[in-house]
């Protein structure tokens, strides 16, 4: 199976759910798979920098938490549309990457690592100290984003066709992008920086872009979220989410944008059901992902590509 037959697999069986979910009578399915659909996009961000730059961010659940924020900020201020909103997140969350980013790629390896968890966690006691948003508490979205006025994701099913949509427009950028004499240029610098600035090239000024380009997907992440909780909190950007993220890509198989998408939606379905099982359900899932790690270093999607070989 190629990789363009993989994704139109995928996302053909994402848009076909809400019908699964009507004819199961199942509201609840809708729900999370928004969920899901939102942690894909903050999974694909990450590993644009991870599988493509060889950027190990631990700090990526920040600019998801920027994203959400930017709709209760805006809500409050009575600008309710969700392109506003958008532009608003990824605006503030490109800066934010552009000014840590420039200091963390300043640093490699588990430097790199934990730089990025410091901004992380900065920016969640930033938002902790915000009173005027419920600190530690969070607040609760007066209504959803509006689209040209209309309250047209009210609906569960609209929000979730956007989000997908969204999903799928982010996923087409992306692999653009890898596919891309930056694309190279980045993965050549991940392979070895130093032949690449033999040959002419900047791995920073490559690196950094990549870094902004990814913190402002995942900030769209934080957006739709926020819209499909109704809620806003510090939690959004605590450090375990930014693990999960990791988790996520992982499990799917780092360098491929697809098993990003696969390993949240696999992890996020795990989470679920374990959890209906078992309050130990991490513990079951950490045995799940070991298993996967040990058997393909390549994630869920090595194990497809082992099984074609």
């Amino acid at each position: 199976m190629t990789r363009k037959t993989a994704a139109l697999l995928l996302f053909a069986a994402f848009a076909l759910l809400p019908m699964i979910a009507s004819a199961l009578n199942d509201h609840y399915l809708v729900v999370i798979a928004t969920r899901i659909l939102g942690f894909a996009i903050a999974a694909l961000a990450l590993d644009l920098i991870l599988g493509y730059g060889g950027m190990v961010s631990f700090g990526h659940a920040a600019y998801i938490g920027i994203g959400a924020y930017s709709v209760a900020i805006l809500g409050r201020a009575g600008i309710t549309d969700l392109g506003a909103h958008l532009l608003a997140a990824i605006a503030a969350a490109a800066l934010f990457a552009l000014v840590t980013g420039a200091i963390s790629l300043r640093t490699r390896g588990i430097y790199f690592i934990m730089i990025t968890l410091a901004f992380a966690q900065m920016a969640f006691f930033f938002f902790v100290s915000l009173s005027a948003y419920g600190g530690d508490d969070g607040v609760t979205l007066r209504a959803r984003s509006t689209l040209m006025g209309q309250p047209l994701l009210e609906d569960d099913r609209a929000l979730y066709f956007a989000t997908l949509a969204i999903l799928i427009g982010l996923y087409l950028l992306a692999v653009a992008i890898t596919r891309s004499r930056f694309g190279r240029v980045l993965t050549g610098a991940r392979e070895n920086p130093v032949r690449m600035q033999a040959v002419g090239f900047s791995p920073f000024r490559y690196q950094l872009t990549a870094f902004v380009i990814s913190g402002a997907m995942a900030s769209v992440a934080g957006v739709m979220l926020a819209n499909q909780t109704g809620f806003v909190s510090p939690a959004f950007m605590n450090w375990h989410v930014s693990g999960e993220l990791v988790v996520m890509v992982v499990l799917g198989g780092t360098g491929n944008l697809l098993g990003a998408v696969a390993g949240a939606t696999i992890a996020l379905m795990l989470e679920e059901g374990l959890g209906m099982l078992t309050e130990h359900w991490p513990l079951f899932f950490g045995l799940m992902l070991v298993i996967v790690v040990l058997v393909s270093r390549d994630g869920i999607s090595g194990l497809f590509r082992r099984d074609r070989g």
